[in-house]
């Protein structure tokens, strides 16, 4: 007998040889589970039990669970794939963080109808509730086992590998060559849904055969399913690709340069206005606004490390008067020129340094993704020159100013990831030490919930992540203050103490919205494009009723643009009717309705954004609402 200490305080005695699968009831499980972590080790529960062990059940609440149960639905959709086309070869099927994927030889492709077609072959798998089997085969066996069956994709993987005994995974009639876990049987996919098709290189080099990539998603039941396919619709709703074009936000031309953007008058009032408020909260909290140029010299790149261990994403070098230049990936090594051009004191510190940078990254094609996902972007950019006994209190500021901005801007729901020092690191150790403390200080003196991730900082320093939630509860990533131990020691950077002495200043790197392009982006899905009054592109539009109050409803126009609204108007020959209908789509806060009796008496028939029925009101009473709307960031 084998004793098993459950992670619930249970004991269970197992027949020597047995499985979790086989113990099941006995375990007490509330929810069922796909997997379980035996002495620390994620196992299939179809795993035999041959000593006494320590026993963690995975369920699919679990990240790991879902993780298993996503790789074996990609395992499910890749064997009726095979039933439905055996001719098709095929690939590598992980499960990602929204689901799993597939990647087949087809030729010609899939279809829509196909994807119909291999979701019914998937049930019928599924009813048949076929069990799924670890098995372990010297390497060389299982090569000569897929070119049998001409698997040449995973002949190429398995030529690869340095392992002596692989493991694949055997389903009735479909075998994989995977590390596993899997779920015990095809009969615990209850539901799923096959999402999209995609081309994809194989192995992501466009050298290489262009597969058949096939995404889907699944759940232990209907419910779950379902509420995961109405988020997905509501994400596709908030798509700010979609919104960026009806509301004539910005746009993408892949003939003059994939992941550049196009700012049209909208989008580019959106962003100066938010360019705008960033400029004046930085200057609040005693920031100074710098400039600096798109290129530098390869040296500077050289002194700073970024053609050491940056120069895959930078762009190739332009030749200038007999040297290399280069477009700037970031703008740190410039702020550390301008701090080299004076000789600092103590005294002179702490210095805050904000820039909005515009930069550029090489990013493959493949990955560029809207606003979300670009080559040139403009960082929201920072950066901090302090003394030691200064930095604690710096690194509480720029949270608290974090954190502040974020309220204003409607994410209300931040959690921060604490990133320590890893093995190989640059900079003394005390020094980490006290970033570090600095930076978990910060986090609890705002009550914020924080997760450490020990190692897991960059060589160069330890940081926080703020990751905020949007409106429908996705995460993203976002500010960032990061310690650098490394540019200050390549600069030589230094102050002149309080003895006298030359001293190594703290550098704190600091970006709160991350870049402006990323930033719209996820405003604008946050929002579903209804931005609030006082960053909307438009905050109001005038429509008149007939031919005879055109020309007062443009003189009331200009009048409200003189006193900073954001107005426009609509005095086309179509009915009142239709031109409402389009300003709603414009999904401005306010349509201003102007007929004979507003026109009269100097008043405004004002229609919210959401409301039926519209309110008159004074023009002067409805300038002062409308402008404490945007003094109040509302």
């Amino acid at each position: 007998m084998a004793t098993l200490q459950l992670d619930n305080g249970k004991t269970v005695e197992v027949p020597d040889g047995k499985t979790l699968l086989d113990v099941l009831p006995q375990l007490n499980s509330k929810a069922k589970p796909v997997a379980a972590r035996i002495n620390g080790l994620l196992k299939d529960l179809r795993s035999p039990v041959t000593k006494d062990a320590t026993v963690e059940l995975i369920s699919f609440d679990s990240p790991e669970g879902r993780k298993v149960f996503w790789h074996s639905a990609s395992h499910l959709m890749a064997q009726a794939v095979k039933r439905l086309y055996p001719q098709v070869k095929i690939s590598i099927g992980p499960a990602i963080d929204n689901g799993f994927y597939y990647d087949f030889d087809k030729p010609g492709g899939f279809s829509h109808e196909d994807l119909e077609k291999i979701e019914a072959m998937m049930h019928s798998i599924v009813n048949e509730n076929i069990p799924i089997l670890r098995k372990e085969l010297s390497r060389q066996e299982a090569i000569e086992l897929f070119k049998a069956s001409g698997e040449l994709y995973k002949v190429e993987l398995l030529q690869e590998l340095s392992d002596n005994i692989v493991s694949l995974y055997e389903q009735g009639d479909f075998v994989d060559l995977c590390r596993g876990p899997h779920v015990p049987g095809t009969g615990y996919i209850k539901a799923f849904k096959l999402l999209s098709i995609a081309g994809a290189y194989w192995r992501g080099d466009e050298k290489n055969a262009m597969l058949q990539r096939i995404y889907g998603i699944a759940f232990p039941d209907e419910r779950m399913l379902k509420e995961h396919l109405d988020f997905l619709e509501e994400v596709k709703k908030r798509d700010h690709r979609s919104l960026g074009r009806d509301l004539d936000l910005f746009s993408i031309h892949e003939d003059a340069g994939g992941g550049l953007i196009y700012w049209h008058p909208n989008g580019g009032r959106l962003r100066a206005t938010l360019e705008q408020w960033w400029r004046d909260e930085h200057f609040k909290h005693g920031y100074e606004i710098l400039y600096t140029p798109h290129i530098g010299r390869a040296t500077l790149w050289e002194t700073s490390g970024h053609l050491d261990f940056y120069k895959e994403n930078m762009y190739s070098p332009m030749d200038i008067d007999g040297n290399d230049y280069y477009i700037k990936p970031m703008n740190c090594p410039f702020h550390i020129k301008i701090y080299e051009t004076s000789l600092h004191s103590y005294r002179d510190l702490p210095l805050r340094w904000a820039e909005l940078g515009t930069v550029y990254r090489y990013e493959k094609s493949g990955v560029l993704h809207g606003l979300l996902r670009v080559r040139g972007f403009t960082q929201d950019d920072a950066h901090i020159f302090c003394t030691p006994e200064q930095m604690e209190d710096e690194v509480r500021e720029v949270l608290r100013f974090s954190l502040y901005m974020w309220k204003v801007l409607g994410f209300s729901d931040i959690k921060a990831y604490l990133a320590t020092r890893p093995e190989k690191a640059v900079g003394d150790e005390s020094r980490w030490k006290d970033a570090q403390e600095s930076l978990l200080k910060a986090v609890k003196a705002e009550d914020l919930a924080v997760e450490v991730d020990e190692g897991g900082g960059a060589f160069y320093g330890p940081k926080i992540d703020l990751k905020v939630k949007d409106a429908i509860g996705r995460e993203w990533q976002m500010t960032t203050i990061q310690f650098d131990f490394n540019m200050p020691e390549r600069f030589d950077m230094y102050y002149i103490g309080s003895d006298g002495q030359k001293h190594r200043p703290y550098m704190i790197h600091r970006a709160l919205l991350g870049s402006i392009e990323r930033f719209i982006g996820i405003l604008t899905e946050h929002y579903a494009g209804r931005f609030p009054v006082w960053l909307s592109p438009v905050q109001i539009i005038l429509v008149n009723v007939g031919k005879e109050q055109a020309e007062y409803t443009n003189n009331l126009c200009s009048m409200m643009r003189l006193q900073g609204i954001r107005a426009i108007t609509d005095v086309r020959d179509e009915t009142i009717k239709y031109k409402i209908r389009d300003a709603i789509e414009k999904k401005v806060p306010f349509i201003g309705v102007i007929g004979d009796r507003e026109m009269q008496g100097n008043a405004i028939a004002v229609r919210k954004r959401g409301e039926q029925k519209a309110e008159s009101m004074s023009i002067d009473a409805f300038v002062k609402v409308l402008q404490q709307l945007s003094v109040d960031k509302q």
